[in-house]
């Protein structure tokens, strides 16, 4: 299982906003493999996991886009029901606690993309 550095990207909640944080990484050649929205009011955040986190801290930078760091689980999953429950029970079985996180497949595919922060890392990065 992959380590990965999660962003979480500040900004105000208004149009445009996700596409102007998104053209900051794409014109960086920087590839958003994960991404979760989330607004309260006039705020909202949006977490990301890229290809190239170097790069992307970089363009945020450059860009002066305020944003956090943060070391997550990113792990790919049989697209198929009961794949998540049964990962959700191994880190359990180890008493890795869930904390965050979000998940993505498309229809028909066989895989599933999903992001988790965890209690413990270093050992959820070794679950199978």
């Amino acid at each position: 299982m992959a380590k990965a550095r999660q962003f979480t990207v500040f900004c105000e909640n208004r149009p445009g906003t996700l596409a102007d944080g998104a053209k900051v990484l794409g014109d960086a050649k920087v590839n958003i493999l994960a991404m979760l929205v989330t607004t309260a009011g006039t705020e909202g955040y949006v977490r990301l996991v890229v290809d190239k986190p170097a790069k992307a801290k970089k363009a945020l930078d450059g860009a002066g886009v305020r944003y956090t760091e943060e070391a997550v689980l990113h792990v790919e999953l049989r697209n198929a029901p009961g794949a998540l429950a049964a990962f959700a029970q191994k880190l359990a079985d180890k008493h890795i606690n869930i904390t965050a996180g979000y998940q993505t497949a498309v229809k028909g595919s066989r895989k599933a993309s999903v992001v988790l922060a965890v209690s413990d890392l270093d050992t959820a990065a070794r679950v199978r």
